[in-house]
């Protein structure tokens, strides 16, 4: 058996980042910035207002309660700037409209009355200059640098390209990732099950842990056990796709046709890696025709609740490389929690992942775990039940009160 640390850095030394590309922005959400991006223009472009209220010179109000003349009225997305404001005199505004020349504080309209026929308002309080102002690049000024390369693009950053006229943007492409399930004892048709068959939950599992870590999901099938349709399925997928999974087929004594297919076709290592469950492991590229380029393949083992373990520690760390995320940033979050009963195991040389449920208790300040159910690599209740792998060295029983590193699943 191999460490988990030697096989995850070999996985992960297999995982480039992939080719940068200019998206559209609104196709760029969770996608990493392959360029910074500075600012061509102010935010905001010009003085306006944060306030419906009254644009005013602040000295006029300085012995409020004051009477002033209103002169006009300026809203947002008018073209001009309004009347020129003079002593004595307010002008109408609405938040976000420009402030009109002459003034230079703006009076909120909840310290202010107008007269019966709008011509007149008292302003109650007094404000200081800028009151409510916003200044010509108060936000963004041109030749700001706005983003960094390696950004990870989230709602607001999106935001601010927007503000200063980005329509697009650089990033490292969104990696396709294709899933794959062979064997002729699958079926995933909804039928009532032969003798000897079993039903395919691998692919649409491993589809749906793919499509939420942000990636694209390609559904390359069930292929039956036959050498020539598994060697044109992968081929295919390797031609279409940035990364392979696939499911069962790696342990030890396996003579199945993907592992014959992908040792003629690929460059893979067979790993049994000291943890449980998910202990066997492939990994490995082919190369694409087209262009000789190493396409990651991920051979994932059979047993449900070890495939997707296995695809929490390898596959999403290694996708999320080639989707150009920071090696700190590979994993999920990892808490130090409490152990409120006893995670039974016995030394075996292996890590162990235990699927625990875990809860923050406020009034400890602490994460504290418990088992989510069974623990058995085909029994999927309790993986489902799960909010955290709780990591168990090798040795003992944790018992009641211990600290474990949990791998959080959910937020």
């Amino acid at each position: 058996m191999i460490p988990l640390d030697e096989a995850r850095a070999f996985v992960l030394a297999g995982c480039r980042p992939g080719p940068v590309v200019t998206v559209p922005l609104a196709d760029a959400l969770g996608l990493v910035t392959a360029a910074g991006v500075t600012a061509a223009e102010a935010v905001p472009p010009f003085a306006n207002t944060a306030m419906d209220g009254f644009a005013v010179r602040a000295a006029d109000t300085s012995s409020a309660p004051v009477a002033l003349r209103v002169v006009g009225t300026v809203r947002a997305g008018m073209s001009g700037e309004g009347a020129p404001v003079g002593p004595g005199e307010a002008t109408r505004i609405m938040t976000g409209a420009p402030l009109p020349p002459g003034a230079d504080a703006v009076v909120m309209v909840e310290l202010t009355e107008v007269s019966a026929d709008g011509s007149q308002v008292v302003v109650r309080e007094a404000v200081r200059e800028g009151n409510h102002v916003r200044p010509v690049g108060d936000d963004v000024r041109p030749g700001d640098r706005v983003l960094e390369p390696g950004t990870v693009l989230t709602p607001a950053h999106l935001g601010v390209l927007a503000t200063v006229g980005a329509t697009e943007v650089q990033v490292v492409r969104r990696p396709r990732v294709g899933v794959i399930s062979t064997g002729d004892e699958l079926v995933d048709d909804g039928s009532p099950l032969a003798a000897g068959q079993i039903r395919d939950s691998n692919r649409l599992t491993l589809r749906s842990l793919v499509a939420e870590s942000g990636f694209e999901a390609v559904d390359l099938g069930l292929v039956r056990d036959d050498e020539q349709a598994i060697e044109a399925a992968l081929r295919h997928g390797v031609a279409t796709c940035d990364a392979l999974v696939t499911s069962g087929g790696v342990s030890m004594g396996d003579f199945d046709y993907v592992k014959v297919v992908l040792d003629r076709i690929g460059d893979m290592r067979w790993m049994q890696v000291a943890i449980r469950p998910a202990k066997p492991l492939a990994f490995g590229t082919v190369a694409r025709r087209s262009d000789g380029s190493p396409v990651p393949v991920f051979g994932l083992p059979g047993n449900p609740v070890s495939s997707m373990v296995s695809y929490e520690l390898f596959c999403r760390p290694g996708l999320r490389r080639m989707a150009g995320r920071a090696d700190t940033d590979l994993d999920r979050p990892v808490v130090l929690a409490v152990a409120d009963e006893p995670l039974r195991r016995k030394p075996d040389g292996k890590v162990h992942f235990a699927r625990v449920a875990c809860r923050y208790d406020l009034a400890t300040g602490a994460y504290r775990v418990r088992s989510a159910g069974a623990q058995g690599s085909h029994q999927m209740a309790a993986m489902a039940a799960a909010d955290a792998l709780a990591e168990l060295p090798d040795g003992p029983t944790v018992e009641t009160g211990a600290t474990v590193r949990a791998r959080l699943l959910r937020p």
